[in-house]
């Protein structure tokens, strides 16, 4: 196998319009966790797909809001980041037949720019064809898109006519990474995001959005089993007990959930223990952001 050519695209949009499904889909694997929550991705994530003569490597951004804390900064700027220095950008929206101030930024960027897009209108099998028409038309009107191609990312529909627009886009350019790998996030950090994404799943509300995952250990023993010990951190004592449970319940179920994931992305045994601890307003602290691994250091 040769590269000829290869390149980085962005995906960029609101939070909760299927970023992360559909840059899975797009590789045929899951690199980026998933949930129904809003901001569920709050780094960003190189995903890598592999062709017979192109490399792609797709960039899965935090979904671009009006941010509230100071790991909202650090997420609108990593998602405004990744528009640097990229060769395609695949804008995701929802056909609702509007378009939102946040999109509108969004557009305005591209256009200032020059930036090569495709509009993937997602979640098409939630509405309606007159409302798909009408979205269609007003992102038209307000940029030259290469193609417009509706999408539903979840049923794996359409989601081959974008990688194929994506392919053809792609400039001569080398082989970034092995032919083999996926994605660029250590074993850690995905086992953090999977018990992450297990607990967005479980749990309601604020809740989800306060916690963040440290991986304490991660060691192979000599039996082959990989022992994992994690911490789930939360910002008040009243949502400790929440993320427990009675009797500790849900978060039984958390690690259950998560184990069975962790398995299949190691491919072996994996004995996990979790813990929660509490730490006051963490989102606003620099030192405590950039603690939890998310650093704009590594993601400018």
């Amino acid at each position: 196998m040769e590269i000829k050519k290869s390149g980085f695209v962005s995906l960029v949009g609101r939070p909760n319009v299927g970023k992360s499904t559909l840059v899975n889909a797009l590789v045929g694997e899951k690199v980026a966790i998933v949930s129904p929550k809003p901001q569920t991705t709050r780094n960003r994530i190189l995903a890598i797909l592999t062709t017979d003569d192109t490399q792609v490597v797709f960039v899965d951004t935090p979904g671009m809001h009006r941010p509230r804390t100071r790991l909202g900064n650090y997420m609108v700027r990593s998602a405004e980041s990744s528009l640097r220095d990229v060769d395609a950008v695949l804008f995701v929206v929802e056909p609702n037949g509007k378009i939102a101030e946040i999109e509108q930024q969004i557009l305005a960027r591209l256009v200032s720019d020059k930036l090569p897009a495709v509009l993937v209108i997602n979640k098409v099998d939630r509405s309606t064809p007159e409302l798909i028409a009408k979205t269609i038309m007003l992102y038209r009107d307000c940029c030259d898109f290469r193609a417009v191609v509706p999408i539903s990312a979840l049923k794996n529909d359409g989601v081959d006519i974008v990688r194929d627009e994506i392919l053809a886009l792609m400039p001569q350019g080398p082989q970034y990474f092995p032919e083999d790998e996926l994605t660029d996030q250590p074993e850690r950090q995905m086992v953090a995001e999977i018990i992450r994404e297990k607990a967005l799943g479980l749990l309601d509300q604020e809740v989800p959005h306060g916690i963040a995952v440290e991986i304490v250990q991660f060691r192979e023993r000599e039996d082959g089993l990989v022992s994992i010990s994690a911490t789930i951190y939360c910002e008040r004592e009243s949502h400790k007990g929440i993320i427990i449970g009675r009797g500790g319940k849900t978060l039984k179920a958390i690690s259950s959930r998560a184990r069975a994931d962790i398995e299949r992305l190691l491919d072996t045994r994996v004995y996990l223990e979790t813990f929660v601890k509490v730490k006051e307003n963490w989102r606003d602290s620099d030192y405590l952001i950039r603690n939890f691994g998310y650093d704009d250091r590594r993601d400018g």
